[in-house]
């Protein structure tokens, strides 16, 4: 065998083994968080626990729900090196960045009221339509030097969605499931002014109708 062929089925290989592990951590993300999170929904009056606790359930939440999208720039990253042993630092270093957005939302958070909700998500709307975060959501997709990078400019592009989800119910597995995808799509999607725009002013609505009209909202409300 060549030395080109042998560089290309290594690099294949690599590539291979980059996505098995990056999609099956983040399988395993999500098996974490559906059995920690089970029954600790209570909407906007959801408590968070103690700190040790959250955190778990929080860097499980956000590896399941931010690892697919990252796959992309996984294997871009295998493209700068065909060492396995980077992509666990870049994986690790990435979710470093989540973690530390999780200790700030424990930080923050209280159980609030549907207003405080209904604020939260119209301001997400507001900024899904500003230049800031078009700038983070590009780069989230560019190729970066290192996970703690790529972790910054992904949250600056979702913060927006993940903030909902901290404001509906931050333990709810329907809302995580919800903004999970909407995420991946923005992760996966190229940028169309069109549907962004209708997305913006779907959240939008969607927050005027948490202030209006909270019972007509799923989940929002703690189960009787």
């Amino acid at each position: 065998m060549t030395e080109p062929s042998r560089s290309i089925r290594d690099t294949v290989q690599v590539r291979r083994a980059a996505l098995t592990a990056t999609l099956g951590l983040a399988a395993a993300s999500w098996v974490v968080a559906l059995r920690e999170m089970h029954g600790m929904d209570m909407g906007v009056a959801t408590t968070l626990g103690s700190f040790a606790f959250f955190v778990a359930v929080w860097v499980s939440m956000t590896a399941a729900m931010m690892l697919p999208g990252a796959a992309p720039a996984v294997l871009r990253r295998t493209d700068a090196s065909t060492r396995m042993r980077t992509v666990p630092v870049f994986l690790g270093s990435y979710l470093v960045v989540w973690t530390l957005v999780g200790v700030a939302v424990y930080a923050l958070y209280r159980p609030h009221g549907y207003s405080a909700a209904g604020a939260v998500a119209i301001a997400a709307g507001i900024y899904e339509l500003t230049p800031l975060k078009q700038h983070f959501r590009r780069r989230c997709r560019e190729s970066v030097r290192s996970g703690f990078a790529f972790g910054l400019y992904c949250v600056g592009s979702s913060i927006g969605l993940m903030l909902i989800l901290v404001a509906v119910g931050v333990m709810s597995i329907a809302w995580m499931s919800v903004i999970a995808a909407l995420i991946l799509a923005q992760k996966l999607l190229p940028p169309k002014a069109a549907l962004d725009v209708a997305l913006a002013l779907a959240i939008i609505g969607f927050g005027i109708l948490i202030i209006i009209a909270p019972s007509s909202v799923p989940g929002l409300t703690p189960p009787m």
